[in-house]
């Protein structure tokens, strides 16, 4: 990172969750060592990261993690391309499909639902004077509810916080993500 925050003193509650990060992933990410200067903002980056991607919600995990990697593309986000790229592989199978959602979610074949989602993000990310009811009338039709479009609404904003937050003091992705969920063979 380009600033030099010396790490505060962690809460038994975030002790335990680095420690959770090491034991399920065998490394603690980048973005929470970056934000563990200040507990405040720390405790307040993960409890909404957590419950935006991993709370019941009616998107999949792969379709939250998949708006990350379409906001973060729009973004050129790196820190958020490496390490959500890398969830798209693992809960797809689909190492090419973490790529082409890097790179551009449009030349992915996509069911519809997920292109009216990704669509919406993109333009909420580029554009976000421009959405109007036309957007969320589309969502519905590809069978969003209205809470399905405040998740996606919640999940797009978030990403591009975080992706001006990385750009911003230059947070890199840990190393780990480059290599998970590829399949070695066809030389992905």
């Amino acid at each position: 990172m380009a600033l030099d925050l010396p790490p505060g003193e962690l809460s038994p509650e975030m002790q335990a969750y680095f420690a959770k990060c090491e034991e399920k992933i065998g490394f603690v990410p980048n973005v929470l060592v970056a934000y563990a200067h200040d507990r405040a903002k720390l405790d307040a980056f993960a409890a909404m990261y957590n419950d935006l991607m991993l709370a019941p919600s009616g998107l999949s995990k792969l379709e939250r993690e998949m708006i990350a990697v379409a906001v973060s593309s729009q973004n050129r986000c790196y820190y958020c391309l490496a390490a959500h790229g890398a969830a798209v592989r693992q809960l797809s199978g689909d190492p090419a499909l973490g790529e082409l959602m890097a790179m551009n979610y449009r030349a992915a074949r996509l069911a519809p639902r997920h292109r009216a989602m990704l669509d919406f993000a993109v333009t909420l990310t580029v554009e976000p004077w421009s959405v109007g009811d036309e957007h969320r009338a589309a969502l519905r039709k590809a069978g969003f509810s209205d809470r399905d479009i405040w998740d996606i609404s919640a999940v797009s904003a978030f990403f591009n916080m975080s992706n001006r937050m990385a750009s911003a003091v230059d947070m890199r992705p840990n190393s780990e993500y480059h290599g998970q969920a590829r399949n070695h063979e066809s030389g992905l």
